[in-house]
Parts: C-alpha cells; structure tokens; sequence
C-alpha cells in the first residue's frame, strides 16, 4: 500500500478474494499499517475488516472495523477516471451485507465514493465530505431499524439530492414485504410471519401459533433466522416434528416463517434470478439453475455446467424482449410500491407465469468478478448495470435537495 492509494475496499478484496488469490500478505501489511502512526491507519483497519469477514471470522472482523471507525468516519475511494459525480454512502457499521455495496457499481468509473460511517457510537460529523449526491446504503436488519427511522427524519433538508429513502428500505423487511406488494397482480409472494424461538419450540410440542394465520399448519413450510440472508440457516420443515431439530442447529430467538412454494420448471429444476432495479428500470443480475429448491449461484454448478451457462447466457443476453418483456407489468408495479431508487429483486418465475419474488433487498451484490474467460457473457451485462446507475446519479442532480417523499 502507499500513503496516496491507502484503502483498497470492498470490491476490489472480494474480488481478489473471488478469484482465488491469496491474501495473507497484504493482511499482514494491513496488520502492520494500522499500528503506524500517520494517514492511512483507519483505512488498513477498515480493508483487514474486510479480510476477516471473508475468511468468516465475522466478530472480530466487526471488532477491527470500529477500531477503524473510532479513528475516523470518512473514507473515499477514488474515481478511477476524471471525476465526474461524487457520490456519498451513507453507511452503518456491520457485516459485509449491512450496506449496498457501491464499490462494484461506480469501480473503474468516474464516480468518486465517499463513504460516511454512522451509528449509534458514530454520529453525524461537524463536516460532512463534500458530494453532488447522497445514497442512503444503509441495508434493512433489525439493527438497523432505529438508524432508519432516525435519518428519514434527518435527510428532510440535506443540501443535496438523496437516493434510497430510509423508511422505503426499512419496509423491506420480510414479513412486510408481502403486505405491501400484496396487491400487484401476477406477483407471488408468500406470507411471512415472524416467530420466537420459545413459539417454535412449543409448536414443535403441538401447540399452533395464536397469532399465525391458518397457512402454517399446512407442510412444508419455510424457516430461516430473522436477518439471514444467503441460505445462513434456511431450511424446509415438512413436518411438525421436525421443529425440534432444526432448532437444535440453531441458537438464534427469532425466526421468519413461511409456507414452501414449488417453483421448479418443466424439467425439474429451479432457477432463480437476480434482478437489479436501477431507477425503476429491470437489468438482469445473474441466473442460477440448480437440482435443488434451496438455490444460490455458488452452488448452483453454474461454474461446471456449460449447458447452464450458455441458459444465462441466453437470458441476459435477450433479457428486454424476454423476462423483462414477459414480467414488465408486474415490475413497473412492484417497482412503484418499493418506491427506492435501486433494489434488487431475487426471484423465480412459476410455470403458470407469475413472478414468485423471495426477497427485495438494497444490500444485494451485482458484481463482474467472474472470469471474463468463463463468462464473457456477464460483463457487457454488468456494464448495463453500472451505466444505469451512472444515469441514476446523473438524474438525481437535477431532483431537489433532501428526501423525496
């Protein structure tokens, strides 16, 4: 690292990461870095942060980043062409998915990202980094809630343009989710109610939810931790006996309970999509195929199977006049009811042509780490993406100061 380049940030040590490069040194650098006294000790705090999290060693790294952001709040990565937009995420301290990752939209561009830390330990500074836009990144969770609310109220006047409004983001949680999207037609999404673990553990032994309505007595059903995302924790539970063992794998309180729904294809396989909505506009994000109900990319077989591949391929590659033409209305819709500016949608379709959505969320990566040489088909795709969300930043110039409601 050098004192002019010192913080290397998310996208670039994920991807690093992603292809497979070893980064032990550069952690060892890092280490080194943040006990020198002189600029760049917080930012070697913030990336070592990074570093851990992607090793799984998820307290420490939550740890190391506050020793970083105790030092200071303000980081910026600079645009990597002639700056054109500055841009102002407003973040939380937390995991690698408590915040949009805005790294991978604006990297290579000529977007300088600011990234302003908040929190309870970290209120707003005296001098807030100077930008042309503001973006609240700061992801839905139970933790987050508070800080929510809190900056609906605080964004009214901001003397700058904000994207993503906060109580748009909080009302993405899953159990009510399904309540404001209930009315779009040709969307499927399940009800979601939320449980304790005393609840589920009495119900395990007989005793049906008071509060749940009459669908979940009615197998399988779907379980996973209240602010889990990817998998961490999901499963099917097809009986009631089974309650009691999936909460022996489990040490979490409170859980989101659903009913399953069957939306494998003709042939057997389930596919899932992620869908970008950038300014109210779909881009495709990726699509995994797999054998089995529970679907993410990475175990999907996306990377062995080219017959899959070239499936993606095709999807993205006729995206406009395929699921976008066949799913347009039912976007623009629900589009329109999350009113944000970007969001990212993972979704199926199901064999009558509804669109089954499992989850809007503002912290989803859309991402071009994978290999060129395996996947030359993602990369014009994601450049759809990030251009899109260039000419968001570029239309939001012209949107008045603060919050629009």
């Amino acid at each position: 690292m050098t004192d002019s380049m010192p913080y290397h940030g998310l996208a670039r040590l994920m991807t690093r990461t992603y292809h497979g490069e070893d980064l032990t040194e550069l952690g060892q650098a890092l280490i080194q870095r943040s006990i020198q006294p002189g600029t760049g000790a917080a930012e070697a705090l913030l990336d070592l942060a990074v570093l851990l999290h992607l090793k799984g060693f998820h307290e420490m790294a939550c740890e190391v980043q506050m020793q970083g952001l105790r030092q200071q709040q303000s980081f910026v990565l600079p645009a990597q062409q002639p700056t054109s937009i500055r841009l102002l995420a407003l973040m939380v301290p937390g995991e690698l998915n408590a915040n949009t990752p805005l790294e991978f939209l604006v990297d290579h561009s000529d977007i300088e990202l600011q990234q302003l830390f908040i929190g309870r330990e970290l209120p707003f500074p005296a001098e807030i980094p100077e930008h042309d836009v503001a973006f609240v990144a700061v992801g839905e969770s139970e933790a987050s809630l508070p800080l929510l609310a809190a900056l609906a109220q605080a964004l009214q006047h901001w003397p700058r343009p904000v994207l993503n409004h906060p109580a748009r983001i909080a009302a993405l949680a899953r159990d009510v989710l399904f309540r404001q999207l209930a009315q779009v037609d040709g969307l499927v999404l399940p009800p979601t109610g939320r449980a304790s673990r005393e609840e589920l553990l009495a119900w395990s032994e007989g005793v049906p939810l008071k509060e749940f309505p009459d669908w979940h007595l009615t197998y399988p059903l779907i379980v996973r931790p209240v602010d889990s995302h990817a998998g961490k924790g999901l499963s099917r539970v097809n009986a009631v006996g089974e309650w009691a063992t999936y909460l022996e794998t489990r040490q979490e309180e409170w859980f989101f309970v659903s009913p399953f729904v069957d939306y494998s294809s003709a042939d057997g396989s389930y596919r899932k999509y992620r869908i970008a909505l950038v300014g109210g506009v779909p881009f495709a994000g990726h699509m995994a195929i797999s054998d089995h109900w529970m679907v993410h990319y990475l175990n999907g077989g996306m990377t062995e199977s080219v017959a899959k591949r070239a499936e993606e391929a095709d999807f993205m590659a006729y995206f406009d006049t395929g699921f976008a033409s066949r799913q347009g209305a039912v976007l623009a819709d629900l589009s329109h009811r999350l009113g944000l500016d970007y969001v990212v949608l993972d979704c199926a379709e199901m064999r009558d042509g509804r669109l089954l959505v499992f989850e809007a969320d503002s912290s989803a990566v859309i991402h071009a780490m994978d290999p060129i040489e395996q996947f030359p088909y993602k990369h014009p795709a994601m450049q759809r993406v990030f251009s899109a969300f260039r000419r968001l930043l570029e239309q939001a110039r012209q949107r008045p100061a603060g919050l629009v409601s």
